[in-house]
C-alpha cells in the first residue's frame, strides 16, 4: 500500500512529468546515437513506459519494458545505456522537485516519495534476458 503523499507526488508526476522524461531520453539516446529518428522512436517507447511506471501499471510497464529491450537490439546500446537513460530521469525530476517546490515542504515530500517509490519499482537491467 502506498503513502498518501506519495500518491499525491506520483498524481502530480503525471500532470507535468511527461515532455520532461521525454526530452531527457531524446538527449541521452542522442548522445549515443547521434541525431535522427531512432533516437526519438526509442526516446517515444522508453517515455511509454515511464508513464505506465508512474500510472502503477506494472504489467504494461513490464510488456513495454521487453519491447524496448527488443528495441535496443537494434541499436549500438546495451541495458547499462538503458539504466543511465533511467537514472538520468530521476535525477532531472529530483531536481525540478528540489527547484519549483522548495518552500512547499508538504508537496516536496509528496514528489521525493514518489520518487523513491519510482526507483523501487524500475526494473533492473535485464541481464537474464
Amino acid at each position: 500500500m502506498m503513502n498518501a503523499d506519495a500518491a499525491l507526488g506520483l498524481s502530480g508526476f503525471l500532470e507535468w512529468s511527461e515532455p520532461v522524461i521525454f526530452d531527457r531520453l531524446v538527449e541521452a539516446y542522442q548522445a549515443h546515437l547521434g541525431p535522427g529518428p531512432t533516437p526519438r522512436k526509442l526516446a517515444r517507447l522508453h517515455a511509454r513506459t515511464w508513464r505506465a511506471l508512474i500510472l502503477g501499471d506494472m504489467a504494461k510497464y513490464d510488456a513495454l519494458r521487453w519491447d524496448l529491450v527488443e528495441a535496443l537490439d537494434e541499436c549500438p546500446l546495451d541495458l547499462d545505456d538503458l539504466a543511465d537513460a533511467d537514472g538520468q530521469i530521476l535525477v532531472e525530476l529530483l531536481d525540478i522537485v528540489m527547484s519549483r517546490y522548495q518552500r512547499s515542504k508538504q508537496t516536496a515530500k509528496g514528489y521525493h516519495l514518489a520518487l523513491i517509490a519510482l526507483a523501487g519499482r524500475l526494473a533492473p537491467p535485464l541481464r537474464a534476458a
